[in-house]
């Protein structure tokens, strides 16, 4: 708020001693009715964006919270949505960089985030069964998506909101954000085949994922059309601890026709071949030639000759806080849906 006919700084607000902070309270202050202020709080359609801004700017001021309990009786909702991730992922991958721009997205609005995990030897419905039976979130977050996966089957059955860090088979049903994993395994294959290459070997994920066989067929197809060699390292996958990837790698290099270009979906499966080859005695660009995606910049202050295709996890995560948002909001709207295509200018070279 400004007073007319000064500056535009904003007018500094204070509550009266011993007042506390509440809808009334915003109401009071911006002289507008109490239900007004609780739409442009939860920032409804048809709220001007100027009187929202005023709004939000007097509650930041005071420092008003809303009362979760109050505010669940009163619409049936939480203000909050839950991320559901497996503790299985290590931190040197999207994982962190997910969570941050989720938070970022989420930020200024009414929702509240929280991350809700689930254990490798855990099902990973119980989890989901847990939030939706109990009510505790508004809306779900979900990765590690399969092609036929029960989680969205059983979301979709109770008309809970919810978005995919994925797609499913039936992907055009609901909302998701998606990397291009089958461009980027055939970007990977022709990267290695332009350098030469001829027996390529991927780390993929784990295959019962959707990504996974989307980056296996990309590759596979890719091969074909060049005329290399392609196969998917047996006995471990991209998800792995560093010993079990090492172990898979060792043999496979022992071999006569060992490859000579690698794929890696991630830093830390890139990392742990790389160094395993090199302690065999193996040089990076001389020997082998390695692609590898990464959504934070690291990989190349690890080796400068890595080819790296960069993954955004900013707009991803930005994206799906923004879909699931929408998913609440709007129920009865088409779904949000967005994939994100990487082509030949993907490699950075630092």
């Amino acid at each position: 708020m400004t007073k007319s006919g000064t500056s535009d700084t904003p007018e500094k607000i204070s509550l009266a001693p011993g007042e506390r902070p509440t809808l009334k309270t915003i109401a009071r202050l911006s002289g507008l009715a109490v239900p007004t202020v609780s739409r442009a709080l939860a920032d409804a359609p048809d709220i001007r964006k100027n009187t929202k801004e005023r709004v939000r700017d007097i509650a930041k001021q005071i420092g008003y919270r809303p009362n979760r309990a109050g505010v669940r009786l009163r619409t049936g909702r939480t203000n909050v949505i839950s991320i559901v991730m497996s503790t299985e992922h290590d931190m040197m991958n999207h994982t962190a960089r997910l969570i941050s721009s989720v938070a970022s997205a989420l930020r200024g609005t009414q929702y509240h985030m929280i991350i809700t995990p689930y254990f490798p030897d855990e099902d990973p419905m119980v989890p989901i069964r847990y939030i939706v039976e109990t009510g505790s979130a508004d809306g779900l977050i979900i990765n590690q998506i399969e092609p036929h996966d029960p989680r969205v089957d059983y979301l979709m059955d109770h008309k809970f909101p919810f978005v995919t860090h994925g797609r499913t088979g039936a992907c055009e049903r609901h909302a998701y954000f998606d990397y291009d994993n089958t461009s980027y395994g055939a970007l990977a294959v022709k990267a290695l085949a332009g350098r030469g290459r001829k027996h390529i070997a991927m780390l993929a994920p784990p295959k019962n994922q959707t990504y996974a066989q989307n980056m296996i067929d990309g590759a596979t197809r890719t091969a074909a059309e060049f005329g290399v060699r392609f196969s998917v390292i047996e006995g471990a996958n991209a998800h792995q601890d560093n010993p079990v990837i090492e172990q898979a790698m060792i043999p496979i290099f022992k071999q006569p026709d060992r490859p000579d270009g690698l794929i890696a979906p991630s830093i830390g499966g890139c990392v742990t071949m790389i160094s395993t080859v090199e302690r065999m005695g193996f040089v990076l660009e001389q020997d082998f030639d390695v692609v590898a995606k990464e959504a934070i910049t690291f990989l190349r202050r690890f080796r400068s000759g890595i080819l790296v295709v960069e993954e955004d996890i900013d707009q991803a995560g930005n994206f799906l806080a923004r879909a699931l948002m929408h998913r609440i909001n709007a129920p009865t709207e088409p779904p949000m849906q967005e994939l994100d295509r990487p082509d030949d200018t993907a490699f950075r070279a630092d």
